[in-house]
């Protein structure tokens, strides 16, 4: 699994959400949730400044592991990595997760100016329901939170300006491939989710009600529904 936005150790709250989402399928899958650099535990990695540096890296990094092929699970912009990887390297994917992922925003559904939203609006940006988020979110942030965001925000900004992903590219996915969404998504809007299914060929949609970004942390539903995917033969 390919996550989204930060993500945090058990042994501190320095963000707002973990790897808890994935306990459920560990007895059914062998799971690996790696950092992104710039990310959690990982090392900062200024060299990688592009998505297809980013592949690159998680090439490398599955080959280390010795991982042939494998199903692929990325969430908003681990989503934009997983389905980058899958165009990349399609003989490697066996069963593409996208969760929300960024990478297509249709003029009816843009995403919101960000600059604009106040700190203390942002768990409800993240979440359907913001008190999911509201627990690991300072009331007012201190130094090391900030100093996170920080260091977070940099590493997405280096990929920000990535082109899209247009039909042509993602018509080489071959892998059976699961788009799904909370419908609440304030984020990446739900609404986008068509113009990706009409864009990767034999793909399928699940909207998740009651959940909004942060949908593998928020929607035990939506767990069951991408376990239940994967695991179809």
């Amino acid at each position: 699994d390919l996550h989204s936005f930060p993500t945090r150790r058990s042994s501190d709250l320095y963000s707002f959400h973990g790897f808890e989402f994935a306990r459920g399928w560990v007895t059914r899958f062998r799971v690996l949730l790696p950092y992104h650099p710039g990310f959690g535990e990982s090392a900062d990695a200024p060299a990688i400044d592009s998505l297809e540096a980013h592949v690159k890296h998680c090439l490398a990094l599955f080959d280390g592991l010795r991982l042939k092929s494998f199903h692929l699970v990325g969430a908003s912009l681990g989503g934009r990595l997983a389905a980058e990887f899958a165009i990349a390297h399609p003989e490697r994917v066996r069963r593409l997760v996208l969760v929300a992922p960024g990478g297509i925003a249709t003029p009816a559904f843009l995403q919101p100016d960000f600059s604009r939203v106040a700190y203390h609006e942002w768990p409800a940006y993240f979440a359907h329901d913001p008190d999911i988020v509201r627990r690991y979110w300072p009331n007012e942030p201190d130094e090391e939170f900030l100093a996170a965001r920080a260091r977070e925000a940099q590493a997405v900004g280096r990929v920000a300006l990535s082109e899209g992903l247009d039909a042509p590219r993602l018509r080489r996915v071959r892998a059976p491939t699961l788009l799904i969404w909370g419908k609440q998504d304030r984020m990446v809007l739900a609404g986008n989710a068509e113009e990706w299914r009409l864009r990767i060929p034999g793909s399928t949609v699940r909207i998740i009600d009651q959940a909004g970004h942060l949908l593998l942390d928020e929607s035990p539903p939506a767990r069951a529904a991408i376990a239940e995917f994967l695991n179809e033969q």
